[in-house]
């Protein structure tokens, strides 16, 4: 496209990003932003199909003869924070927010989508796959469950996030560990509460679980090897006490993040004899509940290479780079890499507020170069001749 095109298209982009950031959505809720979205695919020439995985969109693009398939994927769903910003196009919805640029990522795609069926330039097929419900890890299972591979083939598939504190038109990633597993736990403590006075009539659990929160520190510092990276967080602790109560049930509740298999299940493992030996120390009862959200991110090597390799053809070599450390914040993405290999990036979005924070928001100056990115990722992978 030329230079004229590039801007209308920008234009058109943020005018997408700013309507969906208006009106956010929750994880399987995103009725109005898929119908968004199929319009527009439809629109542009692509083959849609609707319902997938629950609210999940699928437009399929294909040019030429080859019989090679990628893909391209995007979330769309919000988070359940009241917002801050005062933007014109701040969100209507009450307690809900587009705080973590699903917005952008779904108003990219659709810019690829644009440019892909207008312009061409690969041969095979390209599947855009809209995602519901990252943000809670369910959206990617739901649209694999409901044959998202089986009815829309695909032999490898990239994805972005945005990144605030990257510079606008900078991109990076890794292979190997990119993303951290996320598994969450309760244990719930039951004794028998009594009366602030008379503390030896009973067997409160409030002591309990400050000991509890306290030996739970020990997984990491001394039952992990300091070679594996793992991280157990308490951040809630919930009683039925009451000022000059005692309590008998106490919750505890958490995150656990890891990058390997083994590790979440040495955490589990320690977790459920910590819990039992700290309940008997102080004659309560304990029950644990853990379960497993998120699996790890690991992108593909050779896909990586051809995703910094595409990013170069788009920006300057010095706006490309290679990230140096996993982070362990998690993400959904990670479900289609245990189907096919694929990798995932990220992208700069400047000096704004932080991920999950209401006062966030999606720097439009940064949505051109990302619908670049995934048009030059198929054009790399799906070259002509």
């Amino acid at each position: 496209m030329d230079e004229l095109d590039q801007q209308q298209l920008h234009r058109e982009m943020t005018a997408w990003r700013r309507d969906l950031h208006t009106h956010p959505e929750f994880g399987f809720e995103e009725k109005r932003t898929a119908a968004f979205v199929a319009e527009k695919l439809r629109a542009f020439g692509l083959e849609v199909a609707e319902g997938v995985g629950g609210t999940g969109v699928v437009g399929t693009l294909t040019r030429g003869s080859g019989n090679r398939a990628i893909a391209l994927r995007a979330d769309m769903d919000a988070l359940r924070i009241a917002e801050q910003g005062t933007q014109a196009w701040r969100s209507r919805t009450p307690g809900t927010m587009h705080a973590c640029g699903h917005d952008g990522h779904t108003a990219m795609l659709l810019g690829a989508a644009k440019l892909l069926a207008s312009e061409g330039g690969f041969d095979g097929t390209v599947r855009f796959i809209f995602q519901p419900a990252e943000e809670w890890g369910r959206g990617a299972l739901a649209m694999l469950q409901d044959g998202l591979i089986e009815r829309f083939p695909f032999e490898e598939i990239f994805g972005l996030h945005n990144m605030p504190g990257l510079p606008i038109g900078h991109f990076e990633t890794r292979s190997g560990p990119v993303m951290s597993a996320e598994d969450n736990f309760e244990i719930v403590l039951k004794g028998l509460g009594g009366h602030a006075a008379r503390p030896h009539a009973g067997r409160e659990t409030l002591v309990a679980a400050c000991a509890l929160v306290v030996n739970l520190q020990t997984i990491v510092s001394r039952r992990l090897s300091p070679a594996d990276i793992g991280v157990v967080s308490v951040t809630e602790l919930i009683t039925d006490g009451t000022r000059n109560a005692l309590p008998g049930l106490a919750r505890v509740l958490g995150d656990c993040r890891s990058f390997r298999p083994q590790v979440s299940a040495a955490i589990e493992a320690e977790m459920r004899r910590i819990a039992e030996g700290t309940a008997q120390a102080y004659n309560v009862a304990a029950e644990v509940t853990y379960t497993r959200e998120f699996v790890p991110l690991i992108n593909d090597a050779a896909l990586v290479d051809e995703a910094l390799a595409a990013a170069r053809t788009v920006l300057a070599d010095d706006a490309v780079g290679v990230a140096v450390e996993p982070m362990t914040a998690s993400e959904d993405f990670a479900r289609f890499l245990t189907e096919v290999p694929g990798c995932f990036v990220f992208m700069g979005n400047g000096n704004s507020a932080p991920l999950h924070n209401p006062a966030y928001d999606f720097n439009d100056a940064g949505l051109l170069h990302g619908a670049r990115f995934h048009a030059a990722v198929v054009r790399r992978r799906l070259g002509v001749g």
